[in-house]
């Protein structure tokens, strides 16, 4: 059976963190993941989830830190010192919450030596998240959304996956992004699905609730089940 996490950075974003938290719960959702939870004092947010028994799959690196950056840091030649320790700020913020997962957001940037700086935090990354048995997720994101972003298809990020070689490295798949860019989006999930770490959706090419749009989600979320995914899938839509 199918179950969802409710994206807490899109859903329920006109209330305080561990009040949405409570919202999904009473929405029916099995889970929670949130963008940049950080401005909520963790023992809120800890308290939110068990009275919930919610478990959070995880979390963003931020965008930005003292006005360097628009879409993460971890790609920026020249910021490795800061990027790293943004990924450790966020490791202890998702440690302290029990949080599955952490995004690296990879920034605005390109060319080689940008991926020996994604290179080297992801090293970093993985390294330091093995400590409390988080997983490292990499996403790639459309042109559309964010122009410029480092890592902008499936192929990259395999790429990127393979290089780094960590067993804690995984792709958060998101079927908005690819529908976006990269057409068949079942396919493309079949065929990586070794790879995958969690699984996002939203109506194409709107970005709203999986009932409209280009993409039918029932065949989708019939076709994860039968590939024998466990976990939720995660619901990163404007409602």
């Amino acid at each position: 059976m199918v179950t969802f996490s409710a994206n807490l950075g899109f859903l329920w974003t006109d209330q305080p963190l561990p009040a949405a938290i409570r919202a999904a719960k009473a929405a029916g959702f099995e889970a929670v993941e949130c963008h940049w939870p950080y401005d909520t004092p963790t023992a809120e947010v800890t308290a939110a989830l068990k009275e919930t028994e919610l478990e959070m799959l995880g979390l963003n690196t931020p965008k930005s830190s003292g006005g360097i950056g628009q879409f993460g840091l971890s790609a920026l030649p020249g910021q490795e010192d800061l990027a790293r320790a943004v990924i450790d700020q966020s490791l202890s913020f998702a440690d302290d919450i029990g949080a599955h997962s952490l995004h690296v957001m990879a920034g605005i940037a390109s060319g080689p030596a940008a991926q020996a700086s994604f290179y080297a935090a992801l090293t970093h990354a993985c390294h330091q998240a093995k400590k409390s048995e988080i997983t490292i997720l990499i996403e790639p994101l459309n042109r559309y959304d964010a122009p410029g972003y480092f890592l902008n298809s499936l192929a990259q990020a395999e790429e990127v996956i393979t290089s780094v070689n960590q067993p804690n490295l995984k792709l958060m798949f998101d079927c908005y992004h690819v529908g976006r860019t990269e057409g068949d989006v079942l396919t493309q999930l079949q065929a990586r699905l070794p790879l995958i770490g969690h699984i996002q959706f939203a109506s194409i090419p709107n970005r709203q609730s999986p009932d409209q749009g280009s993409l039918d989600y029932k065949q989708v979320f019939a076709a994860i089940e039968s590939l024998g995914w466990a976990r939720p899938l995660g619901a990163e839509y404007h409602p």
